[in-house]
Order: C-alpha cells, then sequence, then structure tokens
C-alpha cells in the first residue's frame, strides 16, 4: 500500500536530527528504517502547515528554473547546467508550460524575482546564505548579488506554489534558537510557497541533478504538475538515488541533507 505522510515538527536539539533517515542501514530488510513506514515532511510550526493549506494555489502557471554555475566570487558549481538541463527534458517530455530558464548573466536580481511573481514553480541551482541573526537577511546568491528573504516576502507571488531550493544549507536552523524557524525554506512558506525541498545541510553538486531529475519526473508522470506530490517524489528520488549507489552507508551523506517542507 502506498505509504502515509508524516510531518515532523520538531524543538530543541532534536530540530538538528534527520529523523527521516533514521533507521538501521547495516540491514538491507525492509521495516528497519522509518522510510520504510512513512513519507517524511517537515514543518516549522502547526500553524505554518494550516497557512499552506489555506495559501495553495490552484492553476499552475509554469516552472522558472535558475542557474548561477560561476558567480562572481563564489566557488564555481559546473553541475548546476547539468541539473538544469536533466529538469528542462523531464518537463518538456511531459509537455510543461511555460519554462523559463535563467542562467548566469541572465540571473539577476531583478529578473529572479520577477520571474517568481510569474511562475508557479521555481528551481534554484545557486549559492546560499543563512543569517542567523537576522533570518530576513538570508539570501540567495545571484549573478549581481544576492536577494534576501525579505525581498522575497515582501513581493506579492500570486502564483507560488513549489519551490526546489537546490543549494546549501536552505533547511539549517540556529543552535543558538532551536525553537525558532531560522531557514529559507521556512521563508518560503511564508512567501507563499506550500511546498518546498530544501537542505539541511551542504550537498554534493554531482549529487543534485540526479536528485532533481527524479523529483521532476515522479511530479510530472501523469503530465499533471502537482506540487501535493513533492513529499513523495523527494522520497521516490532518494530510494533511486540509493539502489543507484548501490552503498547505502557511504553514500549516506549525499542523500540524507534533502528534505521536504511544507505541504
Amino acid at each position: 500500500e502506498e505509504l502515509r505522510q508524516l510531518w515532523w515538527c520538531l524543538t530543541g536539539p532534536m530540530a538538528f536530527l534527520p529523523m527521516h533517515a533514521a533507521g538501521s542501514y547495516s540491514d538491507k530488510r525492509t521495516g528497519h528504517k522509518v522510510s520504510d513506514f512513512v513519507v517524511s515532511s517537515y514543518i516549522p510550526t502547526i500553524n505554518s502547515l494550516l497557512e499552506a493549506r489555506a495559501s495553495k494555489k490552484g492553476k499552475f502557471n509554469g516552472l522558472l528554473t535558475v542557474s548561477q554555475p560561476d558567480t562572481p566570487g563564489l566557488r564555481i558549481l559546473p553541475n548546476t547546467k547539468q541539473e538544469i538541463v536533466r529538469i528542462q527534458a523531464v518537463a518538456s517530455e511531459a509537455t510543461l508550460r511555460p519554462i523559463t530558464a535563467l542562467e548566469h548573466s541572465r540571473a539577476t536580481m531583478e529578473a529572479v524575482v520577477k520571474g517568481m511573481e510569474i511562475h508557479s514553480w521555481v528551481h534554484l541551482a545557486c549559492h546560499a546564505i543563512q543569517d542567523t541573526l537576522n533570518p530576513l537577511d538570508s539570501a540567495f546568491y545571484l549573478y549581481d548579488g544576492k536577494v534576501e528573504l525579505s525581498r522575497i516576502t515582501e513581493k506579492t507571488l500570486p502564483h507560488a506554489d513549489f519551490a526546489f531550493l537546490s543549494a546549501c544549507q536552505t533547511a539549517t536552523g540556529d543552535e543558538n534558537l532551536p525553537e525558532e524557524s531560522m531557514h529559507l525554506a521556512a521563508g518560503m512558506l511564508v512567501a507563499g510557497y506550500s511546498s518546498v525541498i530544501a537542505t539541511m545541510w551542504s550537498i554534493m553538486d554531482e549529487d543534485a541533478p540526479i536528485i532533481a531529475e527524479e523529483v521532476y519526473k515522479y511530479m510530472l508522470s501523469d503530465g499533471v504538475p502537482d506540487s501535493g506530490r513533492a513529499a513523495y517524489a523527494l522520497h521516490h528520488a532518494i530510494k533511486a538515488f540509493r539502489q543507484q549507489r548501490g552503498d547505502l552507508e557511504k553514500s549516506l551523506l549525499s542523500w540524507v541533507p534533502f528534505i521536504h517542507v511544507g505541504l
């Protein structure tokens, strides 16, 4: 039978634990891992889950992909190009329209924010930074600077629905304030996105394209874009990734950081 979806609403030190990955990986039989029983999602607060349900949009209004393979002054992320190419191939096969791609010099702060106002889904493959002193200053690095969370949340995003934050530490909390939601993923919920895929810590550049492709394949498998399938899509993508890598214990740090937040 299809697994049920479970939302983790964690407090204190538990807020920093990847509960979705709990289990024994030395025993390959089914029944020794959390993922054998439920599809895991996270939620900052119970109220934010209710708000995500209330803000869920109806009509799909396109996909915006953003990639920064060579952000000025930052480490090169060569595989962000491949990541977007894979996503676009899946979207095109599913006849998903419209698709807008902003890469490198075209992915400016103004262009990306404007694109988020128009499109329902956004995929951000870039560097990001978390500001623990002022969470609203947490930002995504683009070609001509960084877009702070404050700028995103102050905008009216009438079509906002699903966001894939393919950047490092987009769902990392602050150890000094474990009871509060201090990350970009929670901020995207505030901005109006009901479903977000993010990362708890740094990810490998070569892993993101594989997981992202599998996520979109699942979400678009019947040709109808539905962000309500995002948690199951990530669950499926992780499972496929683990099978592909073979050695489960060595691949743990590659897939464990990816989590689903929201509906």
